[in-house]
């Protein structure tokens, strides 16, 4: 056998360790909350789908990221990009069950074979929230209120959401007299304003046929694009925000913004969290033709993504949770002796009937010293002590690990005082 090879992840793929894990499912509580608060429902699709399904949705530069393969019966099949596509194909397959609107959320995994870099990894966990079959803007602007809502609820400080619409950036594209075909290819170049330098972007748009004058004219026409003139929508969605009292400081109307996938219709918004500068950490829009073109009906939608990793990045940053993560488990229950661990067990089980989460020291021969540390390493706010004291009185001896404090108590004063 030759030498074995040195474990590691796939470039691009994670693992995440339990102080990890308890951030991200702290985050995620707060999603669902906030998603519920709204009326949103939750959903599950195949992390599986056939290939035709995925592809030809997304834009050319996108479908080159989706993982592709052959499934033992030779089928063409993909991990999904994202969730929008895989949902829109369930409003499509189940559109005489499903009662309109339909709003939903969803978290699952997508994968992207793009290049690992900061921010951006091959496998994510995606957290996306939609409203099915509601045309006008207030649909759009209670999915913004959502953004709002969440972040706020999460102390995310200096974010402000992007706005702009993707009628408006069509309508500058004709005034400049670029032929239709050449549309999507434009947005997906100038959606990278974000990641390039503006001279970067001018030599792609050249590089795609465009001459230095014409480049140079598009880059200025877009940039000097008034939103809100070129789609009346906005002045209505404004209003709605308005209405929801999303404070104004909380979002602007930026011509800049693209975002590069092709089934966008509507609004488009993505929100940047700019000190520290953790880029966007949301992302969305309104996409009215991509149930109908999964052969489902003519259905309107609109939704957006939370970046749960950024999100995260930036919560562990700036330290946001401090004392908000409740500890897994709220006691350790110590064994003093092997004779007592019976009565342990018996003890561990009673609490955890109390509603109170227990760890059971699982080395009856371990120093008492040592299983105190333990404690104090895993955050585990209380220690029981039994002793052959504590087993004749059926009492136990519970120990503050933070404060040391100790007292003699009944196994039901100290369910009472961990419950508190």
């Amino acid at each position: 056998m030759g030498k074995p090879t040195e474990l590691q992840n796939l470039k691009g793929f994670r693992d995440f360790l339990p102080p990890e894990m308890k951030i991200r499912r702290y985050v995620q509580s707060i999603f669902e909350d906030v998603f519920s608060s709204f009326g949103f429902e939750p959903l599950e699709t195949p992390s599986i789908e056939y290939a035709e399904t995925l592809m030809g949705k997304y834009g050319e530069e996108a479908d080159k990221l989706i993982y592709q393969f052959q499934d033992y019966g030779k089928r063409g099949v993909a991990l999904p990009y994202d969730l929008t596509v895989p949902t829109a194909k369930v409003l499509a397959m189940y559109q005489n069950e499903i009662q309109l609107p339909f709003k939903r959320y969803q978290m699952q995994r997508i994968w992207r074979a793009e290049k690992p870099q900061k921010g951006r990894y091959r496998e994510v966990l995606q957290c996306d929230i939609d409203t099915f079959g509601i045309s006008n803007m207030l649909a759009d602007a209670e999915i913004i209120a959502v953004i709002y809502t969440t972040l706020t609820r999460l102390d995310i400080p200096n974010f402000k959401i992007r706005i702009n619409s993707r009628p408006a950036l069509l309508k500058m594209l004709s005034k400049l007299e670029i032929a239709k075909d050449k549309w999507p290819t434009t947005l997906q170049i100038l959606d990278k304003i974000d990641r390039k330098t503006a001279r970067e972007v001018k030599e792609e748009l050249e590089d795609s046929g465009f001459s230095e004058k014409e480049s140079k004219e598009i880059i200025e026409e877009w940039k000097g694009l008034s939103p809100k003139k070129n789609d009346p929508e906005l002045v209505t969605l404004e209003r709605h925000l308005n209405d929801l009292e999303i404070p104004s400081e909380a979002y602007q109307f930026d011509p800049t913004l693209v975002r590069g996938l092709d089934y966008y219709t509507g609004t488009i918004f993505e929100t940047m969290v700019t000190e520290p500068d953790f880029g966007s950490v949301t992302g969305g829009g309104r996409y009215d033709n991509l149930v109908e073109q999964l052969g489902g009906p003519d259905i309107p939608a609109v939704g957006t993504t939370l970046g749960l990793d950024r999100i995260c990045e930036i919560i562990k940053k700036l330290n946001l949770l401090k004392d908000k993560i409740e500890p897994n488990v709220q006691i350790l229950l110590t064994v003093f002796e092997s004779d007592l661990i019976r009565k342990t067990v018996q003890t561990a089980k009673t609490l955890r009937n109390s509603g109170i989460k227990v760890e059971l020291y699982l080395r009856p021969e371990t120093d008492l010293r040592e299983q105190l540390a333990y404690a104090s390493r895993k955050d585990i706010p209380y220690v029981a002590i039994i002793g052959p004291e504590e087993a004749k009185k059926e009492k136990i001896t519970l120990k503050n690990m933070k404060s040391g404090e100790q007292a003699l108590l009944t196994l039901q004063e100290a369910a009472e005082k961990l419950a508190k």
